[in-house]
């Protein structure tokens, strides 16, 4: 049932043990907001948890330093609400928190294209990171927004944005950006932390990947495949690969760049940046996935990279046929 961002906060206020949970291959968007979130619970007198299936990469750790004192595993903790944050669907939970599909209190997130799971959800498909979300959710709380929350919300933004570069910033991202600056972040050190520092086997990675683009559509769409073997060889790591998917799009004349991974259980990510006025979130939902317009991801579960290239490349094509980009149906 969708409810209001204050009624959302009324069952935070009645709330008494609180677990928080992450998506699997948890971002900084999923994070800064769980983090945001579980400062300010705690604050407000809350015994606070979080829960994530995957390890988080450790440029993400100093979100959760604030915790360190307060948040200890109690093997007795049950929770009387569990909120879940910037999920979209129940195949996000990841194995570590498959328990949870059913028992989610309230889902606070920003998808367009979205499961119902949860008892309540609040939506917001114009905020451009669930961080807007939990921003104007703790102003209704009366929480204050110090340094610690601020860098938190920050990353979500940030992080969602592209660094404010995709379409999905708007002049209220920019607006609470200026306002959690003026909390005290070091904007300028977290910028670099999240896309302008590199660890060494995500420049092989990157050095790999190129030799794989592929150009379909007259340019109109390009492919970059990674598999099991590139993964093996380089040593990335989910961090590594979420920051290199953007590749293809940077192409010029590229309307769509397609990312497909090849994964360890079989099958293929994939993952799509585009370009207005291309909807990658429409092309993802063929294949059971979703996301925004302007990035999205679905996940193929069997055949061959060769089969997983041509079905969506072929989605892809029939998408920029309808909007008037192709001329001839693919």
């Amino acid at each position: 049932m969708l409810i209001t961002l204050q009624q959302a906060a009324e069952r935070l206020k009645n709330a008494r043990k609180v677990l928080v949970l992450s998506h699997r291959s948890p971002d900084g968007d999923t994070l800064g907001s769980a983090s945001a979130l579980c400062i300010a619970l705690h604050r407000m007198g809350k015994k606070v948890r979080f829960a994530c299936s995957d390890e988080m990469d450790k440029k993400y750790r100093f979100l959760f330093a604030p915790m360190q004192d307060w948040m200890q595993a109690e093997e007795d903790f049950s929770p009387d609400c569990v909120v879940s944050v910037d999920i979209a669907d129940v195949g996000l939970f990841g194995e570590g928190l498959s328990a949870y599909t059913n028992k989610v209190d309230l889902c606070l997130d920003h998808h367009r294209s979205r499961g119902d799971f949860a008892k309540e959800s609040y939506v917001d498909p114009r905020a451009a990171a669930t961080g807007e979300i939990l921003y104007e959710l703790l102003n209704i709380l009366d929480v204050e927004i110090d340094e610690d929350i601020a860098n938190s919300l920050y990353t979500a933004l940030a992080t969602d944005t592209g660094c404010f570069k995709y379409s999905n910033t708007t002049a209220c991202t920019l607006r609470i950006a200026a306002n959690l600056l003026d909390a005290g972040i070091d904007a300028a050190q977290i910028n670099r932390a999240m896309f302008d520092t590199w660890t060494h086997s995500r420049l092989a990675l990157e050095k790999r990947a190129l030799d794989q683009l592929r150009v379909f559509h007259g340019g109109l769409c390009v492919t970059m495949e990674i598999s099991q073997a590139i993964l093996e060889e380089t040593g990335a790591t989910g961090a590594d690969l979420d920051s290199i998917v953007g590749i293809p799009r940077q192409i010029e004349g590229a309307y769509v760049g397609v990312t497909i991974r090849e994964r360890k259980d079989g099958g293929y990510k994939i993952s799509l940046r585009g370009e207005p006025p291309v909807d990658c979130s429409q092309i993802c939902e063929e294949f059971g996935g979703g996301g925004h317009k302007g990035a999205a991801g679905c996940v193929m579960p069997a055949g061959s990279l060769e089969e997983a290239r041509e079905a969506i490349v072929k989605a892809v094509g029939e998408h920029l046929y309808a909007l008037g980009l192709l001329e001839e149906t693919p």
